[in-house]
């Protein structure tokens, strides 16, 4: 009895952890450049059931395995790129990239799915390439954002929507001279002179081959902890990577299966609330009733 006591909890954590990370994607929405976080739940090993007792020939036969329930295992953020829409901002900056990946086995582009990942027959996992703005946090450690709704300071310093610097190909804080209105950023990222119209400093662009192994820290920032795991280098003039300037990339949520998936969750989770009042009930019979006889 208490083992399905413990299971029913162990859903509905698990239930939990699932509704709030909806919840989290459809609260970001219209969050520029926010990537979509997946729950992944796995089950607890199983157990091997065994009769108590039995006779001489056969004192302990085996009944059969036993699952004992699911846990919340780790949260998987989604990276495929999201609708790029127009903007009247000249500090809008969205980034277009299409980075191709050839297998060394077969000397073919690597055929990626839909969340920008793939698999192969031997079950390892390579992330599409994926093209970032480089910006300073708060602990002066570099970032990387996809969130290209920038703000100039009164002193011409470029900031990410939630105050961070954002940082050049040199790792240096962007300091823009002259009017915000007259500021020009070709597609390959750098900022025209507004007088001649000659390129010079270049907006920092990294591209991460593993994004995978990037961590999110808040405010639409990820950090990466091991820059060669993670495959980390800057923007090659081969590389297909576009800077839009008006331009915006949006969230990647799916509106609709988020609110479909959380919807599941609720209802999950109040199944799982019944069996354990169900338990609960049972317990108290057999403690309160039965243990009186």
């Amino acid at each position: 009895m208490l083992r399905g006591l413990y299971t029913a909890a162990a859903g509905m954590m698990t239930q939990q952890s699932r509704h709030d990370t909806d919840v989290q994607n459809i609260a970001n929405i219209n969050t520029p450049g926010y990537k979509q976080v997946n729950s992944v739940s796995r089950s607890f090993p199983e157990v091997l059931i065994s009769m108590i007792g039995g006779g001489a020939e056969n004192p302990n036969p085996r009944l059969g395995k036993l699952n004992t329930g699911v846990f919340a295992e780790e949260s998987l953020s989604m990276y495929q790129q999201g609708v790029i829409t127009e903007s009247e901002k000249p500090t809008d900056f969205a980034l277009v990239s299409d980075i191709e990946v050839t297998d060394p086995a077969t000397g073919q582009n690597i055929p990626f799915d839909q969340s920008g990942k793939y698999i192969d027959p031997d079950g390892k996992v390579t992330y599409k390439p994926e093209a970032y703005f480089t910006v300073r946090n708060a602990d002066g450690e570099i970032g990387y954002t996809k969130d290209g709704s920038f703000q100039v300071t009164p002193d011409g310093l470029l900031l990410t929507s939630a105050g961070y610097q954002v940082l050049d190909a040199n790792n240096r804080p962007i300091r823009l001279t002259g009017s915000v209105d007259s500021l020009k950023v070709n597609e390959q990222g750098f900022i025209l002179n507004p007088a001649t119209g000659a390129p010079g400093t270049r907006l920092g662009i990294a591209v991460v081959g593993q994004p995978g192994q990037m961590v999110r820290t808040g405010d639409g920032l990820f950090k990466v902890d091991d820059t060669a795991a993670a495959g980390v280098r800057a923007l090659g003039n081969a590389d297909r990577v576009e800077v839009r300037q008006h331009y915006l990339e949006q969230s990647n949520v799916d509106s609709s299966a988020a609110v479909v998936d959380m919807n599941t969750a609720l209802r999950a989770y109040e199944a799982n609330q019944k069996v354990v009042q169900f338990y609960d009930k049972s317990l108290d019979k057999a403690v309160n009733e039965v243990g009186k006889v």
